[in-house]
């Protein structure tokens, strides 16, 4: 049983984590976060911590935004668009258990701060950016780092942002080379 409770956005999420591991979860039931779910979310964040678990999709970047916010020092799980999407449809719902497993294993921890380790120079020599397979290959690095998917800039902020250091980003790089 994890100790933190996962805040996901709808029942669907949570039946499909329910498959993967033992966890409490909250449902944000979409944007609309109402008052009596982000009061449990206080509470939650408060007793056990949590972990922050949207989509990865525009939707649940907006919410995840909103959320790290009013909850800075909450845990980050990130899952790759490809992993979350089956049926025609993208959302932790439709993420098999081991994907599931393996983004809960790679949390990251917002910080306030940014490191200024990366700049947009290592995004251009990566080919994270300016080059016809940069989304490609941010979505590739950013699986392997545990760090999502994310246009340009929102990859080096999460770069500079969650504890994504310079050996580990050398070896997702040289990763993304030989593959």
């Amino acid at each position: 049983m994890l100790k933190e409770v996962i805040v996901v956005e709808g029942k669907s999420d949570i039946q499909q984590i329910a498959k993967a591991v033992e966890a409490d979860c909250i449902a944000t039931e979409g944007f609309t976060l109402r008052k009596g779910v982000l009061e449990q979310i206080q509470v939650a964040y408060e007793k056990r911590g949590i972990i922050i678990f949207t989509d990865p999709d525009t939707a649940g970047e907006r919410i995840r935004r909103f959320l790290a916010k009013k909850f800075p020092d909450a845990q980050h799980a990130f899952i790759s668009r490809d992993l979350a999407t089956a049926n025609d449809d993208i959302g932790i719902e439709q993420a098999l258990p081991e994907a599931i497993r393996e983004a809960l294993g790679k949390l990251h921890t917002q910080s306030l701060e940014s490191s200024e380790e990366f700049t947009m120079q290592d995004m251009v020599a990566h080919n994270l950016t300016g080059s016809p397979r940069s989304a490609d290959n941010r979505a590739i690095a950013g699986a392997k780092l545990g760090i999502g998917y994310g246009n340009s800039k929102q990859f080096l902020y999460r770069l500079n942002h969650y504890g994504v250091t310079r050996e580990g980003f050398n070896e997702a790089m040289r990763d993304i080379m030989i593959g």
